[in-house]
């Protein structure tokens, strides 16, 4: 039986690193303020390297950039329904949309009620809690696979709890982790359904960076749950080329499925060694051409995390292109579009433009 998650957080219960989780809710909060007051706050020393907190050689934002993300805000918030949720185009109401839209504002330094786009975050977040339901499940919609909402859903609650305390959270986030941990199937992965039967690399991320922002905001993740998930991103990737694939049978490596599965590890605890190290040099062929990737905003979501995560010459090299390549992609009213709706878009877009902010607890290492 799965471990219940607690709060406040026994160090000695989790892979995930307690040093890196504490600082980066510090650099996140300090960050905050920073923006609100128009400061830069310099980077604090440290004797070894947080490479997701780096300051980079290079300019991240440059004048182009910054008037896309400000543009792709706007359009974004146009996007919000009455009830807080967002235009989820062929998927209706989705959390998992919503919840992504959210992070978006809050890449851009807002919290529920304080910034420019501090009452969007307030609206989705209310959304969010609405469709908590009592098994800890989080969907408006069950019948499209709800584990990846839930995992992204999870997610946001994660950040907003650990950089607010916001009391209306705990409970639901901690049902939330309680029901990812019941649904982990033998093999360590996670699948569409709230059920131990099934997995895939895709929807095991989204529970693993679910479970990763959950204990940096102080609940408990039991160890077993982190080694089952990693040894079951290990058995997906393909020893011929270092590259993952979809699921742990049979299937061809691709960029969208490896940045995912290096992320994941990134997000477990895993920074360094063959498994890493063989996924980090197929990342770095396949984003030779940006733009040529299946689904694209998915891919680079994760891409751009693994990359920064990674930093020195691996985020110099990617980011610019990644960049660049978005904000020609934008579109004259200010959001990206996509088959899976423009909310979800413009959202991924925004939070990929915006990683150099380093406001999210969730992608600093």
């Amino acid at each position: 039986m799965p471990t219940s998650p607690t709060m406040p957080t026994n160090p000695k219960n989790s892979r995930f690193l307690e040093k890196g989780s504490l600082r980066a809710v510090a650099l996140a909060a300090s960050a905050s303020a920073a923006l609100a007051a128009g400061v830069t706050t310099p980077a604090p020393a440290s004797a070894e390297p947080v490479r997701g907190a780096e300051i980079a050689a290079f300019d991240e934002t440059p004048a182009a950039a910054k008037d896309a993300i400000e543009q792709g805000l706007a359009k974004l918030a146009s996007m919000q329904r009455p009830d807080g949720s967002f235009d989820a185009g062929p998927y209706g109401q989705n959390v998992g949309i919503s919840s992504l839209a959210c992070m978006a504002f809050l890449a851009d330094g807002n919290l529920p009620g304080r910034g420019r786009y501090g009452d969007n975050v307030k609206r989705g977040l209310d959304f969010v809690l609405a469709n908590c339901t009592e098994s800890g499940l989080i969907a408006a919609d069950v019948s499209r696979g709800p584990m990846y909402g839930h995992g992204f859903a999870t997610l946001l609650l994660g950040e907003v709890y650990g950089m607010t305390g916001d009391d209306r959270i705990r409970e639901p986030l901690l049902k939330a982790v309680r029901l990812i941990l019941k649904s982990q199937n033998h093999e360590g992965g996670w699948r569409y359904q709230p059920i131990p039967f099934d997995a895939d690399i895709s929807v095991t991320i989204c529970q693993i960076m679910a479970l990763r922002s959950a204990r940096n905001a102080g609940v408990a993740v039991p160890a077993e749950t982190i080694d089952a998930a990693t040894q079951y991103v290990l058995a997906c990737q393909n020893a011929s080329d270092g590259g993952f694939r979809y699921r742990t049978n049979s299937g061809p490596s691709g960029f969208e499925r490896t940045a995912a599965g290096v992320a994941s590890l990134f997000y477990a605890g895993v920074y360094d060694g063959p498994d890493v190290a063989a996924g980090m040099t197929y990342l770095r062929t396949a984003t030779a051409s940006i733009g040529n990737t299946g689904y694209f905003y998915y891919g680079h979501y994760y891409g751009s995390q693994a990359m920064f995560l990674a930093g020195g010459e691996d985020w110099s090299k990617y980011f610019p292109a990644v960049r660049d390549y978005l904000v020609n992609q934008q579109s004259s009213d200010g959001s990206w579009r996509s088959g899976h709706g423009n909310a979800y878009a413009t959202a991924m877009a925004l939070i990929i433009l915006q990683m150099p902010n380093r406001l999210l607890p969730i992608y600093q290492r």
